[in-house]
C-alpha cells in the first residue's frame, strides 16, 4: 500500500504544471552554475599546475555545483510539499483519507516516499552534468556519491519537515510560508556558528550537511538526519491520528 500511495505521489507531481515547470527552471541555472565553474577552472588550470596537491576538477567544479542545487532545492523544497496534504483537506479529500481502511502509518511514509522519489530524480539528473566530464577527465567518484547522498538526506529531512507543516493547515500557501521560516531559521543560525562543539551549530541541518558534501561521511551526521527525518514523520502520524480521532 505504501508503493501504491507513493507512486500515486510521484503521478500527480508529474500531471501538475508546477513541477515541470521546476525541474525545467533548477536544469537552466544549474548547467549555467556548471558551465562557469567548468570556465573558472579552464582560467587557472595554468596556475593550479604549479601547485603540489592541487585541487581537481571535483573540488572545482562537481562540488560548487552541488552546493548552488543545494540551494535551489531548498528553496524549491516547500513548493512541493507544501501540497501533500493540506491540498486534501482544502479539495475535502482528507475525509475519505482518514475515514479509509490505510493506517495513518502507511499513508504517512507512502506521501513521504512520494515526494523523496521525486528529488531523488532531481538528484540523478543533477549528477548527470558532473558525470558527463569523465568523458575528459577523470572525477572523485567518492566525492560525488557523497555529495549525491548529502544532497538526498538534506531534501529528505526538508520533505519531512514539509509534510508535517502540510498536516497542520488547510493551505498550502501557510505551509510553505512557514518551511521558508523555519529554513531562514536555519541559515541564520549556519551563519552564525561555525563550532562543531556549538549546541546551535549542532541542531542545523546545514551544519550537518557540510562536511559531507565535502566527502566526509560521519555517521553522527548519517544518524542525525535520520533522527530529524523520523521525528518528523511521527509528529506527521500522531497528527492525523488525532484528527482521525476527532471526526
Amino acid at each position: 500500500m505504501i508503493t501504491s500511495i507513493a507512486l500515486r505521489e510521484l503521478r500527480s507531481m508529474f500531471l501538475s504544471p508546477l513541477a515541470w515547470t521546476v525541474l525545467a527552471v533548477i536544469q537552466l541555472i544549474l548547467a549555467w552554475s556548471f558551465f562557469t565553474q567548468i570556465d573558472f577552472f579552464f582560467n587557472i588550470q595554468s596556475q593550479l599546475a604549479t601547485l603540489p596537491n592541487a585541487p581537481g576538477v571535483t573540488d572545482l567544479v562537481v562540488m560548487p555545483t552541488f552546493e548552488v542545487a543545494s540551494i535551489i532545492l531548498l528553496m524549491v523544497t516547500p513548493l512541493l510539499t507544501m501540497r501533500l496534504i493540506s491540498e486534501e483537506r482544502r479539495n475535502g479529500t482528507i475525509a475519505l483519507l482518514l475515514s479509509s481502511p490505510i493506517s495513518m502509518t502507511e499513508i504517512v511514509l507512502g506521501k513521504f516516499a512520494g515526494i523523496v522519489l521525486f528529488m531523488l530524480i532531481f538528484i540523478t539528473m543533477i549528477s548527470l552534468m558532473p558525470l558527463s566530464l569523465l568523458m575528459g577527465t577523470e572525477l572523485d567518484l567518492g566525492k560525488l556519491a557523497a555529495g549525491m547522498f548529502a544532497l538526498a538526506l538534506l531534501l529528505s529531512a526538508i520533505s519531512a519537515a514539509g509534510l508535517y507543516l502540510s498536516s497542520l493547515t488547510s493551505k498550502p500557501v501557510v505551509a510553505a510560508i512557514i518551511s521558508y521560516g523555519l529554513l531562514q531559521l536555519q541559515w541564520i543560525n549556519n551563519s552564525k556558528t561555525g563550532d562543531a562543539s556549538n549546541t546551535l551549530d549542532q541542531l542545523s541541518l546545514l551544519g550537518h550537511f557540510a562536511p559531507m558534501l565535502r566527502g566526509l561521511i560521519d555517521t553522527a551526521d548519517v544518524a542525525y538526519f535520520i533522527l530529524f527525518i523520523a521525528t518528523f514523520l511521527l509528529l506527521t502520524i500522531r497528527q492525523l491520528d488525532s484528527q482521525r480521532l476527532q471526526g
